[in-house]
């Protein structure tokens, strides 16, 4: 049977061990699934079990001896950096050589100046920091002056975050449009993000209305030929925003991982259209590896399980899903940036074989190349496709 619908879920900062070259990254010893299922005596996830992740690490609570429904390995980046974007886009068959610029001394005046006479207000903070540490800080000077609090971290984001009730939502994403248009160049940051919180003094909170301003890829993906075959290809979450719209024919921004899932079945169980089903989760990173809170973490993933049973008893012979992530985030680090990790791959489909080591795959776009072959769509991008590990041979199709 042939593949018609490909599914990917990205477990966003799930890793599964240090990369070689980690230690260049500071990030020697990494393993974001181990540590966080050590540090919590072992987490329940049957159906992740099932589909073989406990062969790619050492997962406290999770067998490793049973075969998997599917197919199951560990993906190395060979982009540089740690990026969500440059993550994401090298699973889709574009694989960046030189890093987005970072500001561990904050941002030089010739990205704020501009941006400070574009809208009219001088910012606050301008120095790496924690999101929700930032605005325990500078929160009330937030509120009382209106001025915008202006942060980045190891990662290549400038980040922007306002109370909604001081600057409108869409006042708030304006002023990331006019920073993302200043942000070019040499300083063209991966990503400028929208940081939206509520609250008073002592109790302010971040919201769900985040919004990612991502660089344009700087050329084709495996989404891009998809949509010139005339397949959908449906962005959940913020792949939309990772991609600027690129190779995306209808998005949906949901608020967190528990609507991205209920999303993502709703389309699986309702919609018949051939295509592309993309869908982030961010919690993984932003609520538990961010925050080094690995029971978070755990707590999140046993959710995320119990809604992917939902997901496996309605795909159809010809889907093709696939679960990975685009970094690490180890919650048990001494950090709380992104760790330079294997990701896993699974990939499961009612119609392919059971059971099949991936291996390490060189490369994340090693899964564009796969989705390329899955859909018969004509690709000369990085990458190579393990599509045919996993299929039947012609005679038993």
């Amino acid at each position: 049977m042939s593949i018609s619908r490909i599914i990917i879920l990205v477990c966003d900062s799930l890793g599964v061990g240090e990369l070689p070259d980690a230690p260049a990254y500071g990030d020697a010893g990494s393993n974001t699934l181990k540590h966080l299922s050590e540090a919590v005596g072992g987490i329940f996830v049957p159906n992740l079990e099932k589909l073989g992740i406990g062969k790619l690490t050492e997962v406290k609570g999770v067998r490793s001896d049973l075969p998997a429904m599917g197919g199951y390995g560990k993906m190395q980046e060979r982009s540089a950096g740690k990026d969500t974007t440059t993550g994401h886009w090298e699973m889709m068959g574009l694989i960046c050589e030189k890093p987005f610029p970072t500001y561990p001394n904050g941002f030089p005046r010739e990205i704020l100046d501009p941006f400070e006479n574009a809208i009219g207000k001088k910012v606050l903070g301008n120095k790496p920091a924690s999101g929700t540490e930032i605005i325990k800080e500078l929160g009330e000077e937030h509120v009382k002056t209106g001025r915008p609090i202006v942060y980045t971290s190891a990662d290549s984001v400038f980040q922007i975050t306002c109370h909604e009730e001081v600057v409108p939502l869409e006042t708030l994403y304006e002023w990331c449009r006019i920073a993302r248009n200043i942000l070019k160049g040499e300083h063209a940051v991966g990503r400028v993000i929208a940081r939206p919180f509520l609250g008073s003094p002592g109790n302010f909170k971040r919201t769900e209305n985040r919004r990612d301003f991502a660089i344009k890829p700087f050329g084709p993906t495996v989404l891009d030929l998809a949509v010139k075959q005339n397949y959908m290809v449906v962005g959940i979450g913020k792949i939309e925003d990772i991609f600027s719209g690129q190779g995306i024919t209808e998005a949906y921004h949901t608020g967190n991982n528990k609507d991205s899932m209920e999303k993502t079945i709703q389309l699986v169980q309702n919609d018949s259209r051939s295509g592309i089903i993309f869908t982030n989760l961010v919690d993984f990173d932003m609520l538990y590896g961010h925050r080094n809170d690995p029971k978070g973490y755990a707590r999140a993933l046993e959710v995320f399980d119990k809604q992917l049973d939902i997901l496996l008893k309605n795909m159809k012979g010809e889907d093709l899903l696939f679960i990975t992530g685009d970094h690490g985030c180890d919650p048990t680090d001494v950090s709380t940036d992104h760790t330079r990790e294997h990701t896993p791959i699974l990939a499961y489909s009612p119609s392919l074989k059971s059971n099949v080591s991936l291996g390490v795959r060189e490369t994340f776009a090693d899964l564009g190349a796969t989705c390329a072959e899955a859909l018969k769509i004509p690709s000369t991008l990085p990458g190579k496709s393990f599509f045919q590990e996993m299929a039947y041979t012609s005679s038993k199709t």
